[in-house]
């Protein structure tokens, strides 16, 4: 954990949530680049190896970089790891990120993946382990895109399972789940309590990640 802390990580200040709502796609790329960014690289570095021994293969951090964007500006941002090097939105992979209301740490396999009907047909026939494994708390979504989500306590299996039947049969469908904190949360500001909340976090998403594959 010292990793973070010798680099000078103080962990995230509401100066870094205001990042994601500067107006205009200038203004926010440079708030986000300036001050987000370097944050996030940091928590990639850092967490690697955890997960490189949590998942039993090389793990690799790729930190967003809102490329395609020429218009509107990204209203969240985040460093992901998957297992191959050269990115993640193809694959399985873990993400760490901000919108200006919340942290998430979560899995999320996305419209890109080629797993989704694997991570689909295994996972409809795991919901009893799912449901024990995935904390009450936890935040289910099938939109990376909007901020909100359903937490597992309110997700019923019916809807897991359509949520399930529709990765497998829609091009645009996704799904991601984990652990939103808000901002102002004592974790964000400390570097070692922030790092394990997301070791636990991504310790109890294994059994999702391993369902994919």
């Amino acid at each position: 954990m010292s990793t973070l802390i010798n680099a000078g990580f103080a962990g995230f200040a509401d100066s870094d949530f205001d990042a994601l709502a500067v107006p205009g796609l200038e203004g926010r790329m440079a708030a986000i680049v300036r001050q987000v960014r370097p944050k996030l690289e940091g928590l990639g570095a850092a967490l690697a190896p955890y997960l490189a021994e949590l998942c039993a293969e090389p793990m690799y951090p790729h930190v967003a970089k809102h490329a395609r964007r020429s218009v509107n500006p990204p209203n969240d941002t985040w460093v992901a790891w998957s297992r191959h090097p050269r990115g993640y939105k193809a694959h399985p992979h873990f993400q760490i990120g901000l919108w200006s209301t919340h942290l998430f740490i979560q899995f999320a396999i996305i419209y890109e993946s080629g797993n989704k009907t694997v991570f689909a047909d295994r996972a409809a026939h795991e919901l009893d382990s799912i449901r024990a494994a995935i904390p009450a708390s936890f935040v289910w979504s099938k939109d990376h895109t909007l901020p909100d989500g359903t937490p597992h306590a309110d997700l019923s299996d019916e809807s897991l399972t359509e949520w399930l039947a529709r990765l497998k049969t829609v091009k645009a469908a996704e799904i991601t789940c984990g652990l939103h904190i808000a901002r102002g949360d004592e974790r964000l500001h400390d570097p070692d309590l922030l790092l394990q909340a997301a070791e636990e976090a991504f310790r109890r998403l294994l059994p999702l990640y391993k369902l994919s594959f």
